[in-house]
């Protein structure tokens, strides 16, 4: 093609052709003409900022962005978003002197002329002590909304609202107003605001502890309770009806009503401790329902198998068996009384015992014995006395080809002195015949413990071996009777006595017999 045939090159010539030149200039008359019909800077970075909102009117793009009335940018993009309609995305390109924007910042849809027109977003900054929002941030749907247009307003007041409308502010005008209604409304403006502070905790509450599922099955069940409402219209037919006698009732009443409001404020006033008290209490209550869930899940298989008991005790309790028990208390119970009556002393000789046992007996059983014996002093009454029922079981273990005999081993009085150090334990009393003294008028819980810790005596010298000087002599005198000039006169007075005793020597006696039959 000519056009594209490359020509010579001349010293001298031009490079460009003029057709080359001629387009060359259409090209950038078009995007001069481009640009300032557009308004577009391509050099230029704006901040763009992107906000979701439930309701984008007829916005569309290359709408105006405006803050305090003043143009900052333009919307770029209005596209919807398919997984919530009929919410949608809007794009808008911000200039330098619409910064900074704060996280707070709110957008409102608005239309630019009272009787609809074109839309704007309507843009406000945001609080300074907000942290600043970044190139392409997004604003969530509660920071973004659309003012009400008129057609919407005159779809909602039809004829029916606008009576009822008309109706309120006759009322509020003739009614409320009157006799000090405005004054009234004057004084009570300044409590709006812990009201709106608390309505505002409330609706925070309400949302439960998690929004996302806690709304959900709100919403749910007031689905399902719309839905019986309406499945049921006669139901609803009366309460609807009831809900008006009930108004009724209320506006005939409102002198009554009228009285009552100022005690109704004494009331809220002495309930707030109360309801302070409550909210701190709240905490431990919902600790307290958690905690008990498992008790109310299981409750149901308890009842189940409660209820049949409960069935068993109503019959037991019924007119009938409570008649037969009565006649059989009726006759038991004189004798019951009588026993509780003779009981009385019982009861006091057991409490005696009781207290001898605890006081007398469970010490002395405890009480250590002394002895001269080595490695035998000290022992427990306890476990001594038991001791010496070892030899008794085994008295008659041995047998011959008679019958089983009883084997006794006697010890001689003179061979005490080697066995015990020539001291004799427990010494015999002076007379075996006459018993300790008994005191029946003493208590015995008040008497002391037996004591065991009894005199010793002296011994004999042993038979084999030549025995000492004073010994031998002591032994000469005792056999002589003469005891006054004895060394141990004292001792050997009780050893005398010892020996003399009848119990003692019946018991000799009998066991030399008993060894010579043997």
């Amino acid at each position: 093609m000519p056009i594209m045939r490359r020509r010579p090159y001349r010293r001298g010539a031009p490079d460009v052709t003029p057709f080359k030149a001629g387009l060359l200039a259409l090209v950038l008359i078009a995007l001069f003409a481009y640009f300032g019909f557009t308004k577009a800077n391509p050099f230029a970075d704006p901040f763009e900022l992107n906000a979701v909102m439930n309701n984008a009117r007829n916005l569309q793009p290359r709408s105006a962005v405006r803050i305090a009335g003043v143009d900052v940018g333009k919307v770029t993009k209005v596209e919807p978003i398919r997984e919530s309609a009929p919410a949608a995305r809007v794009t808008m390109e911000l200039r330098e002197d619409a910064l900074p924007l704060r996280e707070d910042a709110e957008l409102r849809v608005r239309p630019r002329i009272f009787l609809e027109g074109n839309y704007f977003v309507d843009l406000s900054p945001g609080s300074p002590s907000e942290p600043e929002l970044e190139d392409g941030d997004t604003l969530p749907r509660s920071q973004a909304s659309a003012a009400v247009s008129t057609s919407e307003v005159l779809a909602v007041l039809q004829s029916d609202v606008r009576t009822d409308l008309r109706t309120l502010l006759f009322e509020y005008g003739t009614r409320g107003l009157i006799g000090g209604g405005a004054t009234g409304f004057n004084r009570a403006v300044p409590y709006f605001l812990p009201a709106y502070r608390r309505s505002a905790l409330m609706n925070d509450a309400l949302l439960g502890e998690d929004p996302t599922r806690d709304q959900q099955r709100v919403l749910r069940g007031q689905q399902r309770t719309l839905a019986a409402l309406s499945a049921n219209t006669n139901a609803l037919r009366e309460l609807v009806t009831d809900l008006n006698i009930t108004v009724g009732a209320l506006a005939r009443e409102d002198v009554a009503l009228e009285r009552s409001v100022p005690a109704l404020r004494d009331t809220l006033r002495t309930a707030m401790p109360a309801l302070d008290s409550l909210n701190s209490s709240l905490p431990t209550l919902r600790a307290f329902a958690r905690e008990a869930l498992p008790g109310v899940r299981t409750s149901a298989p308890t009842l189940e198998v409660g209820i049949p008991w409960l069935r068993q005790q109503r019959a037991l309790m019924s007119e009938g068996e409570l008649q037969g028990v009565a006649r059989s208390l009726r006759r038991a119970i004189p004798s019951l009384v009588q026993l509780n009556r003779r009981s009385i002393d019982l009861l006091g000789e057991g409490r005696a015992l009781a207290s001898c046992t605890n006081n007398v007996l469970t010490p002395f059983t405890h009480a250590r014995i002394p002895s001269a014996e080595p490695g035998n002093s000290g022992q427990e009454v306890r476990r001594q006395t038991l001791r010496g029922f070892v030899g008794l079981a085994g008295e008659s273990r041995n047998n011959d080809a008679n019958t089983p005999y009883f084997h006794i081993q006697v010890v001689k009085p003179t061979n005490l002195a080697g066995a015990n150090g020539g001291r004799i334990e427990p010494l015999a009393p002076p007379n075996p015949n006459v018993p300790p003294a008994h005191r029946p008028d003493v208590p015995c819980e008040t008497q002391e413990p037996p004591n065991l810790d009894a005199p010793d005596g002296p011994g004999f010298a042993p038979a084999s071996g030549a025995p000492a000087p004073a010994t031998a002599g002591s032994l000469a005198a005792a056999q002589r009777g003469d005891l006054a000039g004895a060394s141990f006169a004292d001792d050997a007075r009780r050893t005398e006595r010892l020996l003399r005793s009848p119990l003692l020597q019946r018991r000799i006696e009998r066991a030399i017999e008993r060894g010579k039959k043997r």
